[in-house]
């Protein structure tokens, strides 16, 4: 079996360095970092405020290009649109329009992904129900609680049945009961065989749908590993690669 062809992203000592004005080298966020996501996975990438995990992202949704190394998508440049075409994404802040409903909202971007007003009221119907939105689908979304709002905009994300979906903070300030609706969605999606690329400050919740985990710490791969076999919890071996909790939201998230 050809492994390359089965890793959904790869990066191949990646390393980027962002400059001032005067091209002079200021940060650089993101040092000889090579990862692969497996297919049919869920990877998590975790680490400290400024560890380099989004600046990692821009660059595998090609966002960003890197200074040195390669990215591939699929095999391809994160930028073709052939990569894209077999991904999702949902941002860490999700702007939704308020004044559109939940039912307009997916719609508008099957519309973007070039979904026929048939299909795209195929899918938005779908979706709804997976996310379990069908009995409020007419309500503005600018009425929705946040968590609501999450649903959405991780529906919108699923429009063009995308093999790789990246999840930034998928959680984050949500409520427990939120927090408990995204995770099942994302398990249900895995097990339905998408690959699910995370990254997260609960490391609770990582350790909750995550097959494997990369630790980053200032730009650079510390660890990496099998949640199952970790031997100790995910806190208990985060704290030991990265040996201080200084600018990482640990408490009170932690269990």
């Amino acid at each position: 079996m050809n492994m390359e062809a089965e890793n959904v992203v790869s990066l191949a000592n990646v390393s980027k360095t962002f400059r001032d004005f005067w091209l002079r080298p200021t940060v650089a966020a993101v040092d000889s970092l090579s990862l692969a996501v497996r297919r049919g996975e869920v990877f998590g990438l975790l680490g400290p405020n400024g560890s380099g995990k989004s600046t990692t992202i821009k660059m595998i949704l090609g966002l960003l290009s890197p200074s040195v190394g390669e990215v591939r998508l699929f095999g391809l440049s994160p930028r073709s649109v052939a990569a894209r075409r077999r991904l999702g994404y949902l941002p860490e802040l999700s702007f939704l329009h308020p004044f559109l409903t939940a039912a307009e909202t997916i719609g508008y971007y099957a519309g973007l992904c070039g979904l026929t007003r048939r299909e795209a009221s195929r899918r938005t119907r779908e979706l709804l129900a997976m996310v379990g939105l069908e009995s409020v689908a007419k309500r503005p979304v600018g009425e929705f609680s946040k968590g609501m709002a999450r649903r959405v905009a991780l529906a919108s994300a699923l429009v063009g049945r995308p093999e790789l979906l990246v999840l930034d903070e998928p959680t984050s300030g949500l409520d427990p009961i939120s927090t408990k609706e995204v995770k099942t969605l994302v398990k249900a999606l895995a097990q339905g065989g998408m690959t699910v690329l995370t990254t997260s400050h609960l490391l609770a919740d990582a350790e909750d749908i995550c097959d494997r985990v990369m630790i980053l710490n200032h730009g650079k791969a510390v660890a990496e590993g099998e949640v199952s076999s970790l031997g100790t919890s995910l806190e208990e071996f985060f704290l030991a690669k990265v040996g201080s909790v200084q600018d990482f939201a640990l408490a009170p998230f932690l269990r």
